[in-house]
């Protein structure tokens, strides 16, 4: 798993990379050319007015536009402004799952007011605060436990977990709730760089965790299973659970081929009567 990897709560890697300062400024560059050509355009439409209210109509409307812009535009869009659409990012929860008004808000009202325009010294206390997070983020992220992600990534950089289609339908049933986070993200290490390890070490390794993950689901890997397909299928039902939980879309997890190769094919093991394979010895 690399720095750069999202895990949600339930410690699933989603396909997700984290938006880092140069894609963020010019996705910002971006939505402050759209807001100022909003503000000329009204500034067009209403203006002149009274010279009395002159100021009070001209600080309303840019306020509005440079909170109103980002808080109903992300909200509408599930976490993306016409900037970030632009350079294919996305604004999620900490745990990976869609904001909503409450999270836009709070990072629309805390844009303007810290990040970058009223106390934000044009930007200045936004780049400042990302340069020193993990995660890229602005005090507007922090507040509203938000974290701006990537979603165009090239094809080869996607690492994810095949589903062996004949144990589909039997990963389905399985209940996968026990199944500790430390123990999944350690069988998707194991299965994504299981070409790494020589033959005997990786066979070993693969029983030693298929026993742990069996103890916690309650079904020990059958005859005629090979142990890789059943920790994929374990994982790879229990990504797209999570997947399903917190609303975002992306590559299924039988699509994607992991560095080692398709996973091979195995008889789904059977619901009762047979004997579980045993590992050799």
């Amino acid at each position: 798993m690399s720095d750069d990897d999202l895990v949600t709560g339930e410690a699933v890697v989603l396909e997700l990379r984290l938006a880092r300062l140069a894609s963020r400024s010019v996705a910002m560059a971006l939505d402050v050319l759209c807001q100022a050509v909003a503000l000329l355009v009204l500034a067009i439409v209403i203006f002149p007015v009274d010279s009395a209210l002159e100021t009070v109509v001209g600080l309303l409307v840019t306020v509005a536009v440079l909170v109103g812009y980002p808080v109903t535009v992300e909200t509408l869009t599930r976490g993306r402004t016409l900037g970030k659409l632009a350079l294919g990012l996305r604004v999620v929860r900490d745990d990976g799952g869609p904001i909503v008004f409450r999270h836009a808000l709070v990072r629309g009202l805390a844009g303007f007011f810290v990040d970058f325009w009223a106390l934000g010294l044009g930007g200045a206390v936004a780049v400042f605060v990302s340069l020193f997070s993990a995660k890229g983020k602005r005090v507007g992220d922090l507040l509203a436990g938000t974290v701006v992600v990537r979603e165009r990534m090239p094809a080869g950089r996607v690492r994810a977990v095949w589903m062996p289609p004949r144990l589909a339908s039997w990963a389905a049933g399985l209940d996968l709730s026990r199944v500790p986070d430390d123990l999944a993200l350690a069988v998707r290490n194991y299965l994504l760089r299981r070409g790494d390890f020589s033959p005997p070490a990786a066979e070993m390794l693969g029983w030693r965790l298929a026993g742990e993950v069996g103890e916690y689901i309650g079904v020990p890997v059958w005859r005629g299973v090979p142990v890789e397909d059943y920790l994929a299928a374990v994982l790879a039902e229990r990504r797209a659970r999570e997947q399903a939980r917190v609303g975002l879309s992306g590559p299924a997890p039988w699509s994607v081929q992991a560095s080692g190769g398709q996973l091979s094919g195995g008889q789904p093991p059977p619901s009762s009567g047979s004997n579980p394979f045993v590992p050799p010895v």
